[in-house]
């Protein structure tokens, strides 16, 4: 059970609504009847004796008929609200409704209706999908709903977060191919780097991998430094990323060589170094729990779209 919720807090809930109820019946019991108020001589006045500013005065009169009838309808209405639909937390009401249960039903009438067209989409080959205007439509809905929280609404992704738009089929981790798309989507991404440091000699050992590291693709580095680093990089690195660092698409492991890369945390030295030195972890949650594979495939022609561009629509 959740450390947050305690039953007891259903009877308190319930209990409150109850007496509150029930005060209000009483309430409305004894002002439905005129009470007589008297003079210190013990005559009847028709006011209730309270006076402001010398001459504001309080008749005693009853509450008119028709509010006292509309404020007993509500309780009674209340009544039986609570009654039929359980709002007393702790009774699920004569009806047993539940918020709950009607969005599933209702979800199972959409589904079912809507099934016909995701078995259309299914039927179509990836590419083929991804040219389609009316399905891609579809396709960014379910993005916009399932996937820009991380990858942001324009699929641009942001520092630990890929970039779904790339062209660059080599920039993507585990290849952005139909059935690559649709396996990480399934099943979800788990990727890890350990820390490195003590691996590569320590701090200075860092720095010289991460001046080697940006020399593999053209970037500015120290040339000294790249070259203390290459051996340590063939005995530390090379067996995830590669003797010549273009990567393994198998682990995920990123190309460090390619000159259009775009790293996935930043490309500067003390990024580098920090990922070198501390290690990095990401998640791409498993979406089968959450999404029927029809719907992965239509999602899929969607990313698979965006990644590949004019080339999708043709």
């Amino acid at each position: 059970m959740n450390q947050f919720y305690s039953p007891g807090w259903a009877f308190w809930i319930g209990g409150v609504t109850i007496v509150s109820i029930v005060a209000l019946f009483l309430f409305l019991r004894g002002t439905a009847r005129q009470t007589v108020f008297r003079d210190k001589a013990g005559n009847p006045i028709a006011t209730t004796g309270h006076v402001w500013d010398g001459d504001l005065q309080e008749f005693n009169n009853p509450l008119p008929r028709w509010w006292m009838g509309l404020f007993i309808l509500t309780l009674i209405f209340a009544v039986i609200y609570l009654s039929l639909y359980g709002g007393l937390a702790f009774y699920k009401g004569i009806l047993g409704y539940s918020s709950d249960k009607m969005y599933q039903q209702e979800s199972a009438a959409f589904d079912a209706r809507i099934e016909p067209l995701y078995a259309a989409y299914m039927k179509t080959p990836i590419p083929e999908l991804a040219a389609n205007p009316t399905a891609m439509a579809t396709g960014q809905r379910m993005f916009l709903t399932y996937c820009s929280q991380c990858h942001g609404s324009d699929a641009g992704g942001t520092k630990g977060f890929p970039n779904l738009t790339v062209h660059n089929a080599n920039a993507w981790l585990y290849g952005n191919s139909p059935e690559v798309l649709v396996e990480t989507l399934t099943n979800g991404r788990l990727g890890m780097m350990p820390p490195m440091e003590a691996a590569v000699g320590g701090k200075p050992g860092v720095l010289a991998v991460a001046n080697y590291v940006r020399s593999l693709s053209g970037m500015k580095h120290d040339a000294q430094l790249a070259a203390q680093g290459k051996p340590l990089f063939a005995t530390a690195c090379a067996a995830c990323h590669g003797a010549d660092g273009t990567g393994n698409k198998a682990l995920g492991a990123p190309d460090l060589a390619d000159p259009k890369r775009q790293g996935l945390f930043g490309s500067s030295i003390e990024t580098i170094s920090h990922t070198i030195e501390k290690g990095r972890a990401g998640q791409m949650p498993a979406q089968k729990d959450f999404l029927s594979p029809e719907k992965i495939h239509l999602l899929a022609a969607y990313v698979y779209s965006i990644s590949h561009g004019a080339q999708a629509a043709k």
